[in-house]
């Protein structure tokens, strides 16, 4: 059965063509954006999670990997929720790897932030936790923006785990990047740090907030009471 097609015609369904007039703009489709040639249908994700939900246990990877190469923002998507689900049923520890490498194969298509963060941290976080870390310097080390999203975003998961230290290193890492979405995912890992460990992330901003770009640290102070908030804006710390 082709449930690359199903799931394509069930998505059609739910297509919006005034949301999919907008989501262009939303996620920098234009020339020169960091979505530039990305096409989108207008498909909402609580929808996507919907469809995704009703097939993640029939589709094989054989198939699903045809949705992830698909031009179209909203078939990426659904496949990586598609991927998502599967991955957390999984017990069987070559079936989990065997997701982990079909993700990692595909990052050239994981391009986007929501792309990155709907997956990050639920495959490659999840299986990560208790191996080797290695493959996370990797992809900060590279040049690929998205790569380097994943890098930080996988690491929500072992935050989540009170484990704080890959977060840290690969924060260190990017703290000079020149892209903003980097500067947001950065500042938004560190702030949840801070929600769990408010000493951990103060003394990492107390040595590094000076050199930080200002977006990320807006993001990591967020949550702060005004007047320390103010004192890090102000370089008073």
């Amino acid at each position: 059965m082709d449930y690359t097609q199903i799931i394509k015609d069930e998505l059609q369904h739910y297509a919006d063509p005034k949301k999919a007039e907008y989501l262009p703009r939303f996620f920098k489709a234009h020339p020169g954006g960091y979505g530039a040639g990305d096409s989108f249908i207008g498909v909402t994700v609580p929808n996507q999670r919907k469809v995704a939900k009703k097939y993640y246990q029939q589709i094989p990877l054989e198939q699903l990997v045809q949705l992830l190469h698909a031009p179209v923002h909203e078939y990426r998507l659904t496949a990586l929720l598609l991927l998502v689900y599967k991955f957390g049923k999984l017990t069987a520890e070559r079936d989990k790897q065997a997701v982990v490498d079909f993700y990692l194969a595909n990052t050239q298509y994981i391009n986007n932030w929501d792309l990155v963060d709907s997956s990050a941290d639920k495959i490659l976080g999840a299986y990560l936790l208790d191996k080797d870390k290695e493959i996370l310097y990797k992809l900060a080390n590279s040049n690929n923006l998205w790569q380097q999203r994943i890098a930080i975003m996988a690491t929500y998961y072992f935050i989540k785990q009170n484990r704080f230290d890959e977060t840290l290193k690969i924060a260190e890492m990017l703290l000079n990047h020149q892209h903003d979405l980097i500067h947001k995912a950065v500042g938004w890992m560190l702030r949840e740090i801070g929600n769990r460990d408010f000493a951990v992330e103060f003394n990492f901003l107390q040595v590094h907030y000076r050199q930080m770009p200002r977006t990320m640290l807006r993001y990591a102070i967020e949550k702060f009471e005004e007047v320390l908030r103010q004192q890090f804006l102000k370089g008073m710390v």
